[in-house]
């Protein structure tokens, strides 16, 4: 029975931030599932200790059916000696590292998911690493020319068109190209990966009020609703582009399967207040599964016992749905 179980890489991040603590708590829970963490073992049982939890470390090719108080781990070192809450940039490597191992596992077939704890973007580019995010980082590692961020929690799914831009970038960033290839992936897996037959979309404008009709910005005239017209024509269910400062309340009555915004903080604070600290990160276009917490790090927490697991159990949560519908399982 064990070995019909899905198998989830759990990435433990960065290792001085609250990753370990979250996999340590999650040692803590029955799941029906075989989670294997990519992490420093030494990392892991000092983090238990610090926490005051007790753990039954497994190791071994093997990984078995999950069960409260026992936590499989696969051995990845760290370079030099971790402190709770004190990033050190000579341990972006071993970050990477986790990100590397869980992602060959998925695409060989060893996990049928990957759900990923926080990283430090700031601290890996010190490093002298060009990383904007595991968004990005995956689909370049993983030849996928197009991914697209998604957010779920609080009965909201929320895709973006745009991820970490500066916002002076955005606009440039808008292009028609993109707007078809982003709407195609969301269509394609909120059928494919959500069991949604026909999805409903709902897309943002990019400025005030949707352009005000032009007076405060032709994008959405010039290319977001023809990209839209297009789509339509395919027989996609698009409403748009909406004024995205009244999209959300018209959800209540009008209920969608997603909602695009155009760039990450005109969509991700509604959620993340509607989901109180369970939202999950989905990346949608990949050859795999992959979800995440919808939180950074929080150094100042790691080693504290104050981190809340909820936001990864939703996030292994989802990755279990989504394997469970055939995506991935051999």
């Amino acid at each position: 029975m064990a070995l019909t179980l899905p198998v989830l890489a759990l990435t433990a991040g960065e290792p001085a931030g609250i990753g370990p603590d979250l996999c340590i708590a999650l040692s803590q829970q029955a799941l029906p599932c075989r989670i294997s963490v990519l992490g420093d073992a030494d990392v892991l049982r000092t983090r238990a200790v610090q926490l005051g939890i007790a753990v039954d470390f497994v190791s071994g090719d093997s990984v078995p059916a999950h069960r409260p108080g026992a936590l499989h781990v696969r051995h990845l070192p760290v370079a030099v000696p971790v402190a709770a809450g004190v990033p050190d940039p000579r341990n972006s490597a071993h970050v990477l590292a986790l990100l590397d191992a869980a992602l060959e596992g998925c695409l060989n077939g060893s996990y049928h998911a990957m759900v990923t704890a926080p990283v430090h973007k700031a601290v890996i580019n010190d490093a002298g690493f060009a990383f904007t995010g595991h968004t990005e980082y995956l689909a370049d590692h993983s030849g996928t020319q197009q991914v697209v961020m998604m957010l779920a929690g609080g009965g909201l799914r929320v895709a973006l068109a745009t991820t970490h831009l500066p916002l002076r970038a955005v606009a440039d960033a808008i292009t028609p190209a993109l707007l078809d290839a982003v709407i195609r992936i969301l269509h394609a897996d909120l059928q494919g990966k959500f069991g949604i037959a026909q999805p409903r979309i709902l897309v943002a404008g990019l400025n005030p009020h949707a352009g005000e009709a032009g007076h405060l910005g032709r994008e959405e005239i010039d290319i977001i609703e023809p990209a839209l017209e297009r789509l339509r024509g395919e027989g996609m269910n698009l409403v748009g582009p909406l004024p995205a400062d009244t999209l959300f309340s018209r959800i209540r009555v009008e209920p969608c399967d997603a909602v695009l915004a155009m760039y990450h903080d005109q969509g991700l604070p509604v959620l993340k207040y509607a989901s109180f600290g369970a939202g999950v990160n989905i990346t949608l276009g990949l050859p795999f599964i992959r979800t995440s917490v919808d939180h950074g790090t929080a150094l100042d927490l790691a080693g504290t016992g104050r981190a809340e697991v909820g936001s990864l159990l939703a996030a292994i949560e989802v990755a279990l749905e989504m394997a469970g519908r055939g995506q991935g399982i051999a």
